[in-house]
């Protein structure tokens, strides 16, 4: 019986051995700091804007500049939204920028002249799918603005560039009179945006400036002010 019993023992001793290895192996796991993965770096898309003047006499509102990935800020034969009514009779953009679809934006802070050029940058992070919005008042008009409306930046690489070229667009929301007071541009100095609105009721292509030099009476602007289509060209610039 005492030969039997040995070979138990021995086995019973080794599972012993085999035990305490596996506690101290899980005691040991118990003591290992786990380290949690950092989040990737966010990654910047930076855009330089540069945003050219071609008119002859048409200062330009400081001009808007809104990143975004839904929505247009005007589509022709549809009303135009309050914060577009401002852009076009007076030139303030605060409301335009302040929408709710905007991303990132951008604004110059002075107008700009005939033949001039503003650049501004703006950056947003980790949407490689932004569009783009430019917008500004020609402000010798009663409510004519230009620029361009959601076009997608998603084509562009670092260093690559792309030029859009801006028609004159007439918010519908004021007639085109022409009448001393009403146009806020140097021609002028007449009165801005009004919420009364008196004319269309929608965008439209501007059908452009008359003038006192072709016999319209009352109008405060010349032939100088008249104005061809595109009014402005705009230059993008993925910078990073």
């Amino acid at each position: 019986m005492m030969t039997l019993m040995r070979p138990i023992v021995k086995n019973a001793a080794l599972a012993s051995l085999i035990l305490l290895g596996l506690i101290a192996c899980g005691s040991d796991n118990d003591d290992m700091e786990v380290t949690t993965p950092l989040p990737p770096a966010p990654v910047n898309y930076t855009y330089e804007i540069t945003v050219t003047n071609l008119t002859n006499a048409q200062p330009l509102s400081p001009i808007a500049i809104a990143l975004h990935q839904a929505g247009n800020f005007w589509v022709v034969g549809e009303s135009a939204s309050n914060a577009l009514e401002m852009l076009a009779e007076g030139g303030d953009n605060s409301a335009l920028l302040a929408d709710s679809s905007v991303i990132a934006s951008a604004t110059s802070t002075a107008p700009l002249g005939s033949g001039g050029r503003e650049t501004l940058n703006v950056t947003i992070q980790d949407i490689n799918d932004a569009k783009l919005t430019v917008a500004t008042m020609l402000v010798n008009t009663n409510d004519a603005f230009t620029g361009v409306d959601a076009v997608s930046l998603a084509s562009l690489s670092v260093g690559s560039s792309m030029s859009l070229y801006g028609n004159v667009f007439d918010s519908g929301t004021e007639l085109n009179s022409e009448a001393i007071g009403t146009i806020p541009g140097p021609a002028d100095s007449g009165e801005g945006f009004n919420k009364a609105r008196e004319d269309t009721g929608f965008v439209s292509m501007h059908p452009g400036v008359v003038s006192m030099d072709d016999g319209l009476t009352g109008s405060v602007l010349s032939a100088a002010h008249k104005f061809d289509n595109p009014a402005i060209m705009v230059k993008v610039t993925r910078l990073e």
